[in-house]
């Protein structure tokens, strides 16, 4: 099976890391420090790096997320719902 790979700027970087994931620890990290999922997949700690390299991207990122389709932000392996992770993606850009 191919990779999908986010087409555009910065969409490698944010394919590597998950967009769920992203959102999950961005939250974790600007609003609910107890908020743990991100730390689900055995990869987190590699994509904590990724995402400590995008810090300039974050913003961007968020507004992609809320355009994606619910369905395929449902394909993760964090225990959150598309809907959470839109939600969570509109709260971080509110306080951003």
């Amino acid at each position: 099976m191919a990779r999908h790979t986010f087409t555009f700027q910065g969409g490698e970087e944010l394919t590597t890391m998950g967009a769920s994931w992203f959102v999950s620890y961005c939250y974790y990290k600007k609003i609910k420090p107890t908020h743990l999922n991100w730390r689900k997949p055995s990869t987190y700690t590699n994509r904590i790096s990724v995402f400590g390299r995008t810090q300039n991207m974050h913003k961007f990122y968020l507004e992609r997320v809320l355009e994606m389709d619910i369905t395929n932000l449902n394909k993760n392996r964090i225990d959150l719902s598309g809907i959470q992770i839109k939600e969570m993606a509109k709260e971080l850009l509110e306080k951003w």
